[in-house]
């Protein structure tokens, strides 16, 4: 695979400590369109609150439609709620169903919702966390993949975290992704699935000749609600979600970002990462894999392979 343009040093002026506000100061972004999942909470509600304030049109995805209806009608600027749940592939169908409706491209398409289990929790027979965290999301950004493709300059943005580097040894773990033989790891393992998705559609974007992009960010270890379900809290220097928001808007709406692509970023910045995350075989393997468990639920055209 080509290299991939990425910046070499954060942005002028940006740091650790901007916000989502002062990140996107300047951008007028009416006319576009951007999707943001899991927007009722956390980054993904800062996230959508800043780019419709900018003036982009924000289709922000919940659970369920109250708790989308609820957390758009609270934002200034205009925002449609869409019913998503990441566990329940008909649910993913329907949601993206309805999104293709609204008859637009879509100019960026951030992969925030996520959740952090201390337990083991199955659905479909694999671990919760990778298929919330990752395997939801790639059947989610496959059915919407062409309207990304149509938009000027369409962006896919992905949560992920620089905890990939505490997966469990080998990186993803194909011959169980049931969870059951790997005690430790696994959010962190859904995390590296994060990464790794991205940069196989990085790849296959590329290849195609698309002026899209995708590109992952670990938003920093922001006090959000995302930890609900764990027993441990927060460190002392956790960040605000404005301040985790920032990296991610930047990424779906600054000029400066357009021609980023395949990268992992973290304050702006490319971050550090580990040699699995950046393991272009076993990206395009979990991206195989994946297929195979969403395949029954992909469109028949339309779509970009890695």
């Amino acid at each position: 695979m080509a290299s991939l343009p990425f910046a070499s040093r954060a942005a002028p002026s940006l740091t650790a400590d901007t916000t989502a506000e002062q990140a996107t100061a300047g951008l007028d972004l009416r006319g576009r369109t951007v999707v943001v999942t899991g927007c009722n909470s956390g980054i993904g509600q800062e996230t959508m609150r800043v780019l419709a304030l900018r003036g982009a049109h924000v289709i922000g995805t919940a659970r369920t439609l109250d708790k989308g209806r609820v957390a758009c009608a609270a934002i200034e600027g205009r925002a449609t709620p869409v019913a998503l749940e990441l566990t329940d592939f008909d649910s993913i169908k329907a949601c993206s169903d309805e999104i293709r409706a609204m008859g637009m491209p879509i100019d960026a398409l951030v992969c925030n919702a996520g959740i952090v289990l201390d337990d083991l929790q199955q659905v479909h027979g694999l671990e919760k966390q990778f298929v919330v965290n990752h395997l939801g999301h790639h059947l989610l950004v496959r059915r919407l993949l062409d309207r990304v493709i149509a938009a000027p300059q369409g962006r896919v943005v992905v949560l992920g975290s620089s905890s990939e580097r505490n997966a469990p040894p080998g990186g993803i773990q194909f011959d169980d992704l049931s969870g059951r033989s790997w005690d430790k790891g696994r959010y962190a393992h859904s995390k590296l699935a994060n990464g790794l998705f991205s940069l196989a559609l990085a790849h296959g974007l590329a290849t195609a000749g698309t002026r899209a992009t995708s590109n992952c960010v670990s938003p920093g270890h922001v006090r959000s609600n995302i930890l609900r379900n764990v027993d441990y809290g927060y460190r002392p220097d956790a960040r605000s979600v404005q301040q985790g928001a920032a990296t991610p808007c930047w990424l779906a709406a600054s000029p400066a970002a357009a021609r980023l692509n395949g990268g992992f970023f973290q304050d702006f910045a490319p971050a550090d990462q580990s040699a699995h995350q950046q393991d272009r075989a076993m990206a395009a393997r979990l991206w195989r894999v994946s297929e195979e468990l969403v395949r029954d639920y992909l469109p028949i055209a339309g779509d970009r392979r890695a």
